[in-house]
């Protein structure tokens, strides 16, 4: 028996499980290392590869918004700084107060203070972006008809008095120096009454019109009654000449000869005479119908790209619109606006909006070709990750839960790469001057929004390339379902629908491109595409580069079948295995590649010939402006060279030969000699009687010029034959031929008299290359003297044959220091140079610009060829490291390796290539007659006429020959590193290679 108060013993029992400590805080630390991080770490060369690619393409898409908003921000700024501020200034006009008003009214209208008020709302009121110079902007009263000198010691050269307008500029004091004597002042009670006045010139003024300090001029009005004596008190010299101050009107500054429309043309002088401010009110009782104006300058520092459009509406609202009504609220019921300012932003707009178009064709083939080089990427980095990601995916991973670990992944790279790229973009098209593409303007000419957004799309698109082609596959689990040889696959239904629907857009876009032409649509529009339709245009190049590919992919397996047949009968089995290895390989990766070949080759073709075009093109302007290597010449031609001119140019040192050349463009066709002359009064005698430009050549010297220019070129005898009854024969442009027939026709110029017969007729000569004409031989003029020489030579030097040319001028002065001097004074002779104008064609920075962002285009389309290779060849490259490898074990030996590699890389790079430059060429030849390059090449279209798009086999051969080479190496530096490393590293168990 037990005790009540003692426990029982326990039987034997199952003793309790203890009771499990919670798991200890170990400071936050994470139990399984972060995706993003190991992913980085393992691969480092392929995040470090695909970083750099995104930099690039980053770099490309936001520079190019930069350098468009760069050169046309520069070119719109420099067309308005380079018009004369004639065709510039801004001038607001309102005529004299009519005589319904009390006097005193009138004469306050005209005073300084009433002015100046005027100016200052005016310019406060002008519509933005139109921004004013102040400090170059002027208002006073000026003559509506000039007043004619009456002082018989004028100077006259054509016995016609010289006449002058009289204005009172403001503010003349800040704006020139006084020489001599004072600045003119106007005394109390000026008024329509007063008779005499006060007024400066200038010194240019006083030295032509032989005026001095106290000359008194008598003056004038239309109707011979006198109007006013003006007292010069000063003379002075513009501190700035030639800004808008002075030369909106240009007379006040500088005197000049103005023909009258007379036959033949007489010359008077014309000039301008500075009152003083207050004096305005004299000109209210001369009948010189007197104005008030007020003329801004505009500011072009400030303007850019997108200010254009709005600028030329606002400069035609001015003139007549809504802010003319506000102009006359300010300056009176009958102010007008005047500026030439709408002309001028027209035109840019029309050239920048003819070149926008050819640009935007580069722009869609590299941003094509670098989307398809992303994907490629992204397929590529894909295909190496397929067992891992098909592990995740069997063991539970969502294909959401995937897809973000590998956006994660992507955005780690690709964001701060094209960061990066944006960055490096800003800074190398800056807008200050700086950076390419870059105008004098400042940064603000270049906005940054554009290449933030392309440098978003590069990081949008680099970031969703890999989970877009990895999780597609995962959707799916599938067992190994054995080889995709290209040989062996056929497209499916949907590949065959979208292909057609390709092909469909590629058809109408090439025949919309050849109706239309890139130029089609408003000019006057923002100068950005207009619509989808235009859009549509710009993809012609890459919609059929597009189709190419899809037709050669389907055609790339039948050679492959019809060459692996007597392959197989050849002793060797090198070249057997080559092209089997090519048939089997997956259809998947062979598309893409080819794709990106194919518009990159056309993009570098297309871009190359347009950059052979626009050579082309400013050559032959150049040689059209000029007419040689270098021309001499008399101003207009009006007068024979200096005598030791030709002897002075043949000494330079460069020059080959010399051609001198009579030039008359007022010779008098007469009637035919074999045909009655009563029809003088018809149509066609009246159209036969207008001049004729007559050119008298040396043939031997002029002959030799044109064949070795190409221009025109014609045997010496159609010159030298000798003719019958005293006719010489003589070479004509088509439309002089047209005119003048081929019978005996009677030339009377200022060289002599002849008669000539036209026996040859060519489109162009290099005396006047761009002019109808009729070109004798000079030995049969009386006066034969040359107005021109034509040199031709090499690296000539324009300062030595100007100094020659001045130099044989003032040997010829000097000689006849006795004769009368003509009525302006003898000038030296003109130099123009091929090189020099050749040059200028470049100086338009919408020109060079859109040439440059062509450069890069063929440029990066070459870059992104390699890179497409580069990538195709790397998809395979651990298959083919492997199959070398096991081959090896076999008995193949390193030189069969290469020749291998090779043979199996052939195919496809032949196909890249030859398709490169098929399509290329085929491209060029159906877009060429719907794109014109002429103002893409000049700033002035009309001066070389329709530039046809012309195929230039550099352009087509280089970066397919590339292709080939770069192929090859490829294939034999990977021969050659296989063999280094050995079967072993390469055989390994499990490896399904």
């Amino acid at each position: 028996m037990t005790r009540a108060h003692e426990p029982a013993t326990p039987g034997p029992t199952t003793p309790e499980p203890a009771t499990p400590e919670p798991p200890r805080k170990t400071g936050g630390a994470r139990p399984v290392a972060p995706w993003v991080r190991t992913r980085l770490r393992t691969a480092p060369g392929v995040a470090a590869a695909f970083g750099a690619l995104v930099l690039l393409t980053a770099v490309l898409a936001a520079a190019f918004p930069r350098a468009v908003d760069a050169y046309e921000t520069d070119g719109l700024r420099r067309e308005i700084a380079g018009t004369p501020a004639t065709g510039t200034v801004v001038q607001l006009t309102a005529p004299q107060a009519g005589l319904e008003l009390p006097e005193p009214q009138r004469v306050a209208a005209m005073l300084p203070d009433a002015l100046e008020a005027v100016h200052r709302q005016a310019a406060a009121s002008l519509p933005s972006p139109l921004r004013v110079d102040l400090g170059q902007s002027a208002y006073g009263v000026r003559t509506g008809e000039p007043l004619t000198g009456t002082d018989r010691w004028l100077p006259r050269p054509e016995g016609y008095p010289p006449r002058f307008t009289l204005a009172t500029q403001s503010d003349v004091a800040a704006h020139a120096t006084v020489r001599s004597g004072r600045l003119p002042a106007a005394g109390p009670g000026v008024g329509p009454r007063t008779t005499e006045v006060e007024a400066a010139v200038t010194t240019a003024t006083a030295r032509e019109l032989r005026l001095r300090v106290g000359s008194v001029l008598n003056l004038s009005d239309s109707y011979g009654t006198p109007a006013l004596t003006v007292r010069i008190t000063g003379l002075v010299e513009p501190r700035a000449p030639g800004g808008s101050y002075w030369s909106a009107e240009p007379l006040l500054r500088t005197p000049g000869l103005n023909a009258l429309p007379t036959l033949p043309p007489a010359l008077r002088w014309e000039a301008g005479l500075l009152l003083a401010p207050e004096a305005a009110p004299a000109l209210l009782g001369t009948r010189t119908e007197a104005e008030k104006y007020w003329r801004f300058a505009p500011v072009t520092g400030a303007l850019t790209a997108a200010d254009a459009v709005e600028l030329g509406r606002r400069t035609a609202s001015l003139e007549s619109g809504p802010d003319l009504l506000r102009m006359r609220e300010i300056a009176g019921g009958n102010a007008v606006v005047r500026t030439g300012l709408g002309a001028v932003v027209g035109s840019h707009l029309a050239t920048r909006e003819e070149i926008a178009r050819v640009v935007v064709v580069a722009a869609f083939g590299i941003g094509t070709v670098a989307a398809v080089v992303l994907a490629m990427a992204g397929g590529l980095i894909a295909a190496g990750r397929t067992a891992e990601l098909a592990l995740l995916r069997s063991r539970g991973g969502s294909l959401l839960g995937i897809g973000g670990r590998l956006l994660a992944e992507s955005a780690v790279i690709a964001l701060p790469a094209a960061g990066a790229g944006l960055l490096l973009a800003v800074l190398l098209v800056d807008g200050t001057g700086a950076g390419i593409g870059a105008g004098p303007g400042g940064a603000t000419g270049v906005r940054l929004l554009p290449a933030v957004l392309a440098a978003s799309a590069v990081a949008l698109l680099a970031c969703v390339v890999l989970p877009l082609r990895a999780v597609p596959p995962l959707r799916r689990a599938r067992a190994y379902g054995g080889r995709e040889d290209l040989t062996a696959a056929r497209p499916s239904r949907r590949r065959t629908v979208a292909e057609l629907t390709l092909l469909l857009l590629a058809v109408a876009s090439v025949a919309a491109l050849r109706r239309r032409g890139t130029s089609s649509g408003s000019s006057g529009s923002s100068g950005s595409s207009g619509g989808a339709g235009d859009l549509l245009v710009s993809a012609a190049p890459v919609l059929v580069a597009l189709i190419a590919a899809f037709v050669l992919v389907r055609l790339y397996p039948l050679p492959l079948r019809y060459a692996a047949r007597p392959a197989a009968r050849l002793r060797g089995a090198i070249s057997f295995l080559a092209l089997a290895r090519a048939g089997r390989s997956p259809a998947s990766s062979t598309a893409l590649p080819l794709l990106a070949l194919l518009i990159a080759l056309t993009t570098a073709a297309f871009g190359g010939s347009v950059l052979s075009g626009i050579t082309e093109a400013r050559d032959r302007a150049a040689l059209l402006a000029v007419g040689a290597d270098a021309r001499i010449s008399t101003p207009r031609d009006a007068l024979p060279l200096p005598a030791g001119a030709e002897r002075a140019a043949r000494q330079v040192d460069g020059v080959r030969d010399v051609a001198p050349v009579r030039i008359d463009t007022l010779a008098e066709p007469g009637p035919s000699t074999e045909t009655d002359t009563g029809t003088a009064g018809t149509g066609a005698a009246a159209e036969l009687q207008k001049p004729v430009t007559l050119i008298g050549v040396e043939p031997g010297t002029y002959t030799r010029l044109a064949r070795h220019l190409d221009l025109g070129a014609f045997p010496a005898d159609a010159l030298t034959a000798p003719g019958q009854d005293g006719v010489v024969n003589a070479v004509a442009s088509p439309g002089t031929a047209e005119r003048l027939g081929t019978e005996p026709r009677r030339i009377v110029s200022s060289a002599g008299e002849i008669t000539v017969r036209i026996t040859t007729v060519r489109p162009h000569t290099p005396a006047v290359p761009r002019s109808e004409f009729l070109l004798v031989d000079s030995a049969a003029l009386t006066a034969a003297a040359p107005t021109t020489l034509l040199v031709t030579g090499d690296g000539l030097d324009g300062g030595e044959l100007r100094a020659a040319a001045k130099d044989a001028r003032a040997g010829e002065d000097s000689k006849d220091s006795g004769a009368s001097a003509s009525p302006n004074g003898a000038q030296d002779p003109e130099v123009s140079l091929l090189s020099e104008e050749r040059a200028g064609f470049t100086a338009s920075p919408l020109q060079s610009g859109a040439e440059l962002i062509y450069t890069v285009a063929v440029l990066a389309g070459a870059a992104y060829a390699v890179i497409a290779l580069l990538l195709s060849l790397l998809h395979t490259a651990p298959e083919r490291g492997a199959l070398l490898a096991r081959l090896r074990t076999m008995g193949l030996t390193t030189r069969q390796g290469r020749q291998l590699l090779g043979l199996e890389a052939l195919p496809q790079a032949l196909l890249a290539a030859g398709g490169g430059v098929l399509v290329g060429w085929s491209t060029i030849r159906l877009l060429a007659p719907g794109i014109d390059l002429a103002q893409l090449a000049v700033a002035s279209a009309s001066s070389v006429g329709g530039v046809t798009l012309r195929t230039d086999g550099w352009s087509l051969g280089l970066p397919a020959a590339g292709v080939l080479l770069l192929a090859g190496a490829v294939a034999a530096g990977q021969a050659w590193w296989a063999g280094r490393r050995g079967s072993i590293t390469e055989l390994r168990v499990g490896d399904a290679r």
